[in-house]
């Protein structure tokens, strides 16, 4: 197993750097015989870009930005990330979940952050404890 990891400030100028460490590191993987595809890739940075902004906004919010940290491991068939913050707790799965049927006008704003990362993984799952907050994302590979 290939494991890659990232520490960066919770700010959201730290979300492009996310979105290119994923790329650099899904290059490396295809190199070393992943089949890891385009598809696959933009599912990655779409789930990262979603968690780390609502970590951000949410789990840092009036108090002092912390850091993210993104670790990836990949190893046959699969993608597993996970992001570690130290911000306030938040189970995403109390989250409400968006009405995707409604108008654009009959929406709220926000509240899609969640949906496109299960839409875009295979399962996610949080834990968190005295050492924080963990999103794992999990993707199987083509």
């Amino acid at each position: 197993m290939q494991k890659y990891q990232i520490t960066l400030s919770a700010e959201l100028e730290s979300l492009a750097k996310f979105r290119d460490f994923i790329k650099q590191t899904a290059l490396q993987a295809i190199q070393q015989g992943q089949p890891i595809n385009e598809s696959t890739v933009y599912d990655l940075q779409l789930a990262v870009d979603e968690a780390a902004t609502n970590i951000i906004q949410h789990g840092y919010a009036g108090i002092d930005p912390g850091s993210i940290i993104l670790e990836i491991f990949i190893k046959q068939g699969q993608v597993i990330m996970t992001l570690t913050d130290f911000g306030y707790q938040f189970e995403p799965a109390n989250a409400p979940v968006p009405d995707i049927q409604a108008g654009l006008e009959d929406r709220p704003m926000g509240g899609f952050g969640l949906f496109f990362i299960y839409q875009s993984m295979d399962e996610v799952s949080y834990e968190a404890d005295p050492c924080g907050n963990r999103l794992i994302l999990l993707k199987n590979l083509p």
